[in-house]
């Protein structure tokens, strides 16, 4: 056990082999846990080690022994296989969708390759169009969205006032605000008092230019 402990892809192996056997979710993990997102997909990334007490903690959600969890897992017929949990849920097959970075003009969703990570969502809300996920950035929208949050975003080039926009100008990166439509333009509204609300006429809108790409439908976020 010694040679194997803090062994970062045997510990990433392990946690992925145990997530999808017993059918547990990251944001499940995480929600258990009581770390960020951020801080459990960088250990079955093996970027990072798991404390002792988050093993513990990971060792008894999954109704296991540490050594499960550090050691390397020899698989042959006489393993012993841990047993389901029979109180688990049923789930619904999901459909994966990407995590971006950020969107930028001119480059499709489907084409962008900074892909941070996976999220699910149900079937349903696939049906609904099409989708991407989106990690923020700096604390514009807060205490609506953090830095680090991830939204779900349905892709679409318009949207009503009062909704969650991702919205791009003049080329730059993706931007979150809420949406105001006026008689002559819009407005993106920040949720931190500390920023201004940004006008464009429609002029602006074709000239800089200024387009919508998406409508945020869910936030998940990590506690």
């Amino acid at each position: 056990m010694d040679n194997n402990l803090g062994n970062k892809h045997t510990m990433a192996e392990n946690i992925k082999y145990y997530m999808e056997l017993y059918g547990k979710t990251r944001k499940e993990m995480c929600e258990v846990l009581n770390v960020p997102y951020t801080t459990f997909t960088s250990w079955i990334k093996e970027q990072n080690y798991p404390r002792i007490d988050k093993i513990e903690k990971m060792a008894q959600v999954f109704k296991i022994t540490k050594a499960d969890l550090v050691e390397e897992r020899v698989t042959n017929k006489n393993e012993k296989q841990p047993k389901k949990d029979n109180s688990t849920r049923l789930r619904k097959k999901g459909v994966k969708i990407p995590v971006l970075g950020e969107v930028v003009a001119g480059v499709p969703i489907e084409a962008i390759e900074d892909i941070l990570d996976y999220e699910e969502i149900t079937e349903e809300m696939a049906a609904k169009g099409e989708h991407f996920a989106l990690k923020v950035k700096g604390d514009s929208m807060e205490p609506v969205f953090y830095a680090e949050d991830i939204v779900i975003v349905r892709q679409q080039p318009t949207a009503d006032s009062g909704d969650i926009v991702i919205a791009l100008v003049n080329g730059d990166e993706s931007t979150i605000k809420k949406l105001k439509l006026t008689d002559d333009g819009l407005m993106l509204i920040p949720a931190n008092p500390a920023y201004e609300p940004m006008y464009y006429t429609r002029k602006q809108i074709d000239t800089l230019p200024v387009s919508i790409i998406g409508k945020v439908v869910e936030l998940r976020r990590s506690f």
